[in-house]
């Protein structure tokens, strides 16, 4: 590529850097890990679906630092090839010779690029790269890079950063006023339409931004990335996906309901969706590996609001998105999650696992008001207790708050909004009071 035109799109790219720093407006949960791996010499990697916010974030960890800048993102820079990066990074010293911080934005879009990066380390250099694909960690940087790396994972806003956003901070004391209560209540109710994509915030054409940021992921992501011959056929699994969230599929069943030729392609092609961040799988809980790999597994989207852009029959109160938001709400407190179903077929909607043993039981549902339903849900959770040796037994519902003892078991139910904010309070009231 031309020098002079490469240095006139990284000087516009460093201006629209300095536009960012601007909407960089709050901290967010994965800032302060990110912080203290700044110092160190391992490459930091910011990953995460589309649009989350890892280049604020990155912005935000450089701020008062010296540091070059380029997004490969940019379409000026598509088919860029590796050996045009030192071109790139003569012309980063030329505009700040100063600089020994470097921040690369989605660098995924340059074939070999792991090899540059790990070059510039070995000069010294301290390099932050951001990717929308998850294979940036398992397969390029775990071939190159191993033991040389941090993961910085991001999601779209938790619901504690969606509150921080608008400005709303609440207090354990606040749990208690029903004033108090009914507003965290609405903002809830909010959260679940909107879902937590940033941007989406501050717009008010919100499904067509999510549409449009569903085309842009499965095309730039996904079909670019792979060669993908057949793009109608992956983006409606990937619909067909989001519209069937917290449901058991099988590859099988997909293969048929799309016609095609074979379960492996399924597998390769929903494998894809979870890379871009999508979609997640989550196995079901077996003590025996190939049992887990055998059995209906379940799928759930990255985001609520992406969800609700493409489910005719979506309900922002229903038990599912409740618990698609536990499901993400978990992942990010980095659990190993799986569900279970036992012979007789009663389910557990999340098992969560540490090391050898299983460590907490979670069941999640609207209301328990129809005596059937809360029977049904509460014996799942028993039984379960007694076949996985677990006695940590939790209910999540939109708004009841107990504890009972059942046939000698204590189960604790709890609120959604309350689980959402219970554990991370201290950290908004921390960042409350350093900012103000």
């Amino acid at each position: 590529m031309n020098k002079t035109k490469i240095k006139e799109i990284i000087l516009e790219q460093k201006k629209e850097a300095e536009n960012i720093l601007k909407d960089a407006t709050i901290e967010r949960e994965v800032e302060k890990k990110a912080v203290k791996c700044l110092k160190d010499d391992l490459i930091k990697v910011i990953i995460g679906v589309r649009r989350s916010g890892k280049s604020i974030l990155a912005h935000r960890l450089l701020r008062n630092n010296d540091y070059g800048y380029i997004n490969f993102d940019d379409e000026r820079l598509l088919g860029i090839k590796t050996s045009d990066l030192n071109d790139l990074l003569e012309i980063l010293n030329e505009i700040n010779p100063k600089a020994r911080y470097l921040l690369f934005d989605e660098i995924q879009n340059v074939a070999g690029w792991e090899l540059f990066v790990n070059r510039l380390k070995r000069n010294d250099y301290n390099v932050i790269v951001t990717g929308s694909n998850s294979k940036l960690l398992s397969g390029e940087l775990a071939t190159h890079l191993t033991g040389r790396h941090v993961e910085i994972e991001l999601y779209p806003f938790s619901f504690k950063e969606f509150l921080l956003y608008q400005g709303k901070i609440f207090s354990n004391d606040d749990f208690y006023l029903t004033s108090k209560r009914a507003e965290i209540k609405k903002l809830l109710n909010d959260y679940l339409i909107s879902g937590g994509f940033p941007e989406l915030l501050k717009i008010e054409m919100k499904e067509q931004y999510l549409r449009d940021l569903h085309d842009k992921i499965i095309n730039r992501d996904i079909v670019e990335r792979y060669n993908i011959k057949y793009t109608k056929t992956i983006k409606e699994i990937s619909l067909f996906l989001l519209s069937n969230f917290g449901s058991k599929i099988t590859y099988h069943k997909i293969k048929n309901v799309f016609e095609i030729k074979s379960a492996h392609t399924v597998k390769k092609y929903i494998n894809y969706l979870e890379n871009a961040y999508l979609v997640s799988e989550l196995l079901p809980f077996s003590f025996k590996v190939k049992e887990q790999i055998k059995k209906p597994r379940k799928i759930y989207g990255i985001d609520i609001g992406l969800i609700g852009a493409f489910s005719a029959n979506f309900s922002p109160n229903t038990g599912r998105a409740i618990e698609n938001i536990v499901f993400l709400e978990l992942k990010k407190r980095q659990n190993e999650i799986y569900f279970y179903t036992n012979p007789n077929d009663k389910e557990v909607d999340f098992v969560i696992k540490k090391g050898l043993r299983v460590n907490e039981l979670i069941q999640v549902c609207l209301n328990l008001e129809d005596e059937d339903v809360k029977k049904r849900e509460v014996d799942a959770l028993l039984i379960a207790s007694e076949e996985l040796k677990c006695n940590n037994l939790l209910v999540i519902t939109w708004d009841e708050e107990k504890e009972e003892k059942i046939k000698g078991k204590k189960i604790k139910f709890i609120p959604l909004w309350k689980w959402l904010l219970e554990d991370r309070l201290r950290w908004l009231q921390n960042y409350f009071v350093a900012k103000f």
